[in-house]
């Protein structure tokens, strides 16, 4: 089958454990069967493979996410990469480009679209599978999953079918409602609309050039930034007469909010820190390297990152955005292709970061304009190439670099290295990119 995972925003709801560039699908939560952790994406992707091993899997996503994909997933998912934002059915339709022009997917084939970071089973993704299936009998032009409420939210869009049976016409949609009018939708038989669809690759294609005057993937990417910012909802769906929907009665969760996340949590505690027995529906979510205390609280979440620290009422909890708006910091923590990076400490003048570097991985070959800078190998072997001479590198090694000064290193078992940047405009953007000479490069590999 294939698959497009939506990787929207950067999940403010979920601060301070995400950000700009970690967005909440990369946040390590859930606990694997060997005690390690993994993310909304890891398990969702996880979970399609399970399914369908050898389902084509592309994730829509903007060009600061990719770097944290690299590193959770691996480099074998597809990415259709979106210049900037555009809401959903412009990068509908790159992502449907792409899987055309890119990875050869025929035009009669079907393609199912879901976001990137439901809580669900196995079930679920068995159901998307019968959602293509279904697809590409051409019945209708769109195929949507319709998820059997649990209780009246305001919080979802609704699609009120025509009857009740397993597979039906869609009668008509409603958007976010009140809550009574939402406990009316419900008694005349409406589900949630957990913006789950499928469709043959032909049919959004020909509405796509119908809108966007574009000859192909790479047109369109290139015309991107000029494209009118309009959701699929709009731009197709209530425009298109031919709309079915299928049940789903399957676990199903939208953790938009620290308040349901922790709802599917299988642990109070991820990180140092303990509670008292006094202590009630509590969660403690802490990335520090300092222990946190909780006594005698109630309906709590408290979460601890270099980004800041949350202590909040679990309900209104989904009322932070507004107050991480108008936040300005420098970004804390980040996963990259080849590792990560997190900030310790920021000065005037100096700036000293603690870099992991996976084993076999390395970093561009650059220099900086304006600052000097020091590594101090605190874990790990490597190979470093500084001014175009290599060198090994182990716990202990000590590397000065200065301004203008070319530079990387590549791991070979894990890496940890202190960095320290002295200048006096350290800036994300003094940064130019180098090749290597031939044998450099072999030595990386």
């Amino acid at each position: 089958m294939n698959i497009v995972l939506l990787s929207g925003g950067s999940g403010k709801r979920l601060w301070p454990l995400s950000n700009d560039i970690r967005s909440k699908q990369f946040i390590k939560l859930f606990k694997r069967d060997d005690g390690s952790y993994e993310s909304m994406l890891q398990r969702v992707y996880g979970q399609i493979l399970k399914v369908d091993k050898d389902a084509v899997v592309t994730i829509a996503t903007s060009k600061t996410q990719i770097s944290a994909i690299h590193n959770q997933v691996g480099e074998g998912i597809g990415i259709s990469v979106e210049p900037c934002r555009r809401d959903t059915f412009p990068a509908i339709a790159l992502a449907s480009a792409y899987l055309h022009d890119v990875r050869k997917v025929g035009l009669e084939e079907a393609v199912v679209v879901c976001p990137v970071d439901p809580y669900v089973e196995d079930d679920y993704f068995e159901m998307i599978k019968c959602l293509g299936e279904q697809a590409e009998k051409g019945e209708a032009n769109l195929v949507l999953m319709g998820i059997e409420p649990t209780y009246p939210s305001e919080k979802y869009g609704y699609i009120i079918p025509e009857s009740k049976e397993y597979i039906s016409t869609v009668s008509r949609f409603k958007e976010k409602p009140s809550l009574e009018r939402a406990k009316e939708y419900i008694r005349q038989g409406a589900l949630w609309n957990g913006g789950v669809f499928a469709y043959k690759l032909k049919y959004v294609l020909d509405r796509a050039h119908e809108l966007i005057q574009f000859t192909d993937y790479y047109d369109l990417f290139a015309r991107y930034e000029s494209l009118e910012k309009i959701s699929f909802d709009y731009a197709v769906v209530e425009k298109e007469d031919h709309i079915q929907v299928m049940r789903f009665a399957g676990q199903w969760k939208d953790l938009g909010t620290w308040n349901t996340l922790t709802e599917a949590m299988e642990e109070t505690i991820v990180g140092k820190a303990v509670m008292n027995e006094a202590c009630e529906n509590v969660h403690v979510i802490n990335e520090l390297d300092v222990p946190v205390l909780a006594m005698g609280l109630q309906d709590v979440v408290i979460s601890a990152s270099p980004e800041g620290i949350l202590v909040s009422d679990k309900e209104q909890s989904s009322y932070i955005k507004s107050f991480v708006d108008s936040f300005e910091q420098q970004i804390m923590f980040a996963e990259k292709s080849w590792g990560s990076f997190r900030v310790l400490d920021v000065e005037k003048e100096s700036l000293t970061i603690k870099i992991t570097l996976n084993p076999g991985h390395s970093m561009n070959y650059h220099s900086h304009r304006n600052r000097d800078e020091a590594w101090i190998v605190i874990s790990g072997s490597g190979k470093a190439v500084i001014d175009g001479v290599k060198q090994e590198v182990r716990h202990g090694a000590v590397i000065t670099m200065k301004a203008g000064c070319k530079h990387t290193v590549t791991a070979e078992t894990e890496l940890k290295i202190i960095e320290v940047q002295l200048g006096k405009e350290i800036t994300v953007h003094d940064k130019e990119k180098h090749l290597l000479e031939k044998d450099e490069n072999n030595m990386q590999g």
